[in-house]
């Protein structure tokens, strides 16, 4: 996945400000399971909200980093224990978000 603009952060942030978390990462943290039901939701949604349960600012930090890299993903915003993440849906006629500036070039 490239690089986002901060332009395009910032209209996702805007869109992901009313979502609710699809996902929750409890005490056991990013298990295989929770990888995979995040996986599926990024490919379902392309932008899911995540909340991490009981975790502190380094650990959120480090889940958040995880994510990223096992699933090719961008965290688009993150406070306290909630992260926003995007992942385009590589089939054009099953992308649920526009972001104009994407498509440009």
């Amino acid at each position: 996945m490239r690089a986002l603009t901060q332009s395009e952060r910032k209209q996702l942030r805007g869109l992901g400000h009313e979502l609710r978390p699809l996902i929750h990462v409890g005490k056991e943290g990013l298990t295989d399971a929770v990888v995979r039901e995040l996986d599926k939701a990024l490919g379902a949604h392309e932008l899911v909200k995540v909340k991490f349960l009981g975790a502190d600012r380094e650990q959120v930090r480090g889940f958040r980093e995880s994510i990223e890299e096992r699933l090719g993903c961008a965290v688009v915003g993150g406070v306290g224990h909630m992260a926003l993440l995007f992942r385009q849906q590589p089939d054009v006629k099953k992308r649920r978000v526009e972001l104009p500036d994407m498509y440009a070039g």
